[in-house]
């Protein structure tokens, strides 16, 4: 058996078993009523089995079904169906935890008439408040199912108001049951309001303290001179808040609540409970009231230890992450430091000896390639400048002119094709029309991936080789060739073998791809050739960028470049 289903069953074995022995007390000695109450019992049991993995469908249909039974069951015996009652109460304190509003408002209110029924017969208890007291039972569990909701925000206004109507359900609960002996007794209406209004101010007491001292002061003074029981029951109120209250005021404002406090408890226990003043009895008083003091104002100092101890962590915390940053920082000034020494040394010397040459009157293909390479060594140089400063401060990163990407990817596609073509590589560019509607990032892998393949046809492919670039949209991606034939000589020469190589561009063209979720095939063709092919999937119901006027590449659909 699945440990699951073993434990769904072991649930509802228990709820039977507390249902038979809730109800055992009370059954009837007639065989009709004894077998009624001992079925419902069994089937409320039974039925609790099914909230601890059921939806919250199931979850409505067993409180329902539960509320039903509890209704039914008040008319067949002559006392509550307790079992029912208790069973009912789990699971709307389940459902409200776990359930939508539309399932738990409903079946709490069924749930709600049918403790008002069961308790009917009761009424006898706290007759004139009978009203609240369904509502108390039913409306427990939910608040506290409502207010465990994994949904709620853990400080949110929702989560605060739920703590505050329990805390203000507790205190009427108190009040009711503390008051309880003397509210059966005819005439007690009115006086079992003001019991259950002295209970509410508990609600008020979290986030009030001030207001909720003062409210249930003047309540207690009122039932001193109307209802002098309901002032017994009242008396604990205001010493329990008066404790919340010097949590967070000051000893000025705390020293105000304590006379306050002192005066109407004093008001409340003289002539009554002592109908003599003598000494031993007023610094009992004095000690009474200023035990919550002392406990409020420890509990704070412990608070305050505690956020201490929290803003110290958080502290060294920053502090660790400052010293880490600060570490980096460093780290990248050694590597600008280096890469600007090393790097930045020979880009300058390289971009100097052609400009020298240049000057020095070269002319036809060796002038073009003089000026091509000046041109890129103080584009390289221009680039490096702007990366070190990223890399001696990230935080001018925001601050660099940053051109409109589409242009750069254009630019990408281009200048490698224009380079290429210069170096004496013929190429051709195909691209469909759709290829300006894609992503961005995948125009912009698409033209990187371009750029890498024609570096390598240029070094790998020999003298007088060509090559072709397609690209094209097809099956929700977006395709990327790039095919080159042989030179002349079938092989480069000595000058491109000597061409410097890392022997990650296949592989960085790979990653590229596949940080995309597409492939790419670098491998011969059948002609002999090369053939380097990309596949970088587009996003399904994506809408694709439109196309821009003025860019780069809308006039070059097709044709050599």
């Amino acid at each position: 058996m699945h440990k699951d289903t073993a434990a769904d069953l072991a649930i509802a074995l228990a709820g039977c078993v507390v249902a038979v022995a809730v109800s055992s007390a009370r059954m009837s000695t007639d065989g009709a009523s004894y077998a009624a109450v001992l079925a419902m019992a069994v089937v409320a049991g039974a039925s609790i089995g099914m909230i601890r993995r059921g939806g919250a469908a199931v979850i409505a249909l067993v409180g329902v079904v539960l509320s039903v039974l509890l209704a039914v069951t008040a008319y067949l015996v002559p006392y509550p169906a307790n079992s029912p009652q208790v069973l009912l109460l789990i699971t709307l304190a389940v459902l409200a935890h776990r359930g939508p509003w539309r399932l738990w408002v409903p079946v709490g209110a069924a749930g709600l008439a049918a403790t008002a029924v069961n308790l009917a017969e009761q009424a006898g208890t706290a007759r004139g408040v009978w009203p609240i007291v369904p509502v108390l039972l039913t409306g427990f569990p939910m608040l506290a199912g409502l207010a465990l909701r994994p949904d709620l925000p853990r400080d949110g206004a929702a989560r605060r108001i739920l703590l505050d109507l329990l805390l203000a359900g507790c205190g009427v609960t108190f009040m009711l049951f503390d008051a309880s002996s003397w509210l059966q007794e005819p005439g007690t209406g009115a006086a079992g309001w003001l019991v259950v209004a002295g209970g509410a101010t508990a609600g008020l007491v979290r986030r009030l303290p001030g207001p909720a001292l003062a409210l249930q002061a003047a309540l207690l003074v009122l039932m001193d001179v109307l209802t002098p029981p309901a002032a017994d029951s009242m008396q604990v109120m205001p010493l329990v808040t008066l404790g919340v209250f010097a949590m967070g005021a000051s000893w000025p404002w705390t020293a105000a609540a304590y006379a306050l406090t002192t005066g109407v408890t004093a008001l409340n226990v003289v002539n009554r409970s002592w109908p003599e003043v003598t000494v031993s009895r007023v610094a009992a008083l004095l000690v009474m009231v200023a035990a919550p003091i002392a406990i409020g104002r420890y509990a704070a100092a412990r608070r305050s230890a505690a956020q201490m101890r929290a803003a110290m962590a958080e502290e060294a915390r920053r502090l660790s992450e400052a010293r880490l940053r600060a570490d980096r920082l460093a780290e990248r000034e050694r590597i600008a430091r280096d890469v600007h020494d090393i790097v930045a040394h020979h880009v300058g010397a390289m971009v100097l000896r052609a400009s020298a040459a240049r000057y020095a009157e070269a002319s036809g293909p060796v002038g073009e390639a003089l000026s091509d390479i000046r041109a890129t060594g103080h584009q390289a140089l221009q680039d490096l400048r702007g990366l070190l400063d990223v890399l001696r401060d990230p935080g001018t990163l925001g601050h660099l002119p940053v051109a409109d990407p589409g242009d750069v990817v254009a630019d990408v596609v281009m200048d490698a094709v224009e380079r290429m073509n210069a170096a004496g590589l013929s190429v051709e560019l195909r691209m469909d029309s759709g290829v300006e509607r894609t992503p961005l990032v995948a125009r912009a892998s698409a033209a990187r991936i371009v750029q890498e393949g024609l570096t390598n046809v240029l070094k790998h492919a020999g003298p007088g080789a060509s090559a072709s670039v397609g690209l094209s949209v097809s099956g929700g991606a977006l395709r990327v060739e790039v095919l080159s034939a042989p030179g002349p000589g079938g092989h480069a020469d000595d000058a491109l073998t000597a061409l410097p190589s890392s022997g990650r561009g296949v592989a960085g063209m790979r990653e590229r791809a596949q940080a995309l979720g597409g492939d790419l095939f670098s491998g011969p063709d059948d002609s002999g050739g090369w053939r380097l092919a990309a596949t970088l999937p587009l996003p399904a119901g994506r809408s694709r960028e439109e196309p821009r006027e003025g860019g780069r590449l809308a006039p070059h659909h097709e044709g050599e470049a």
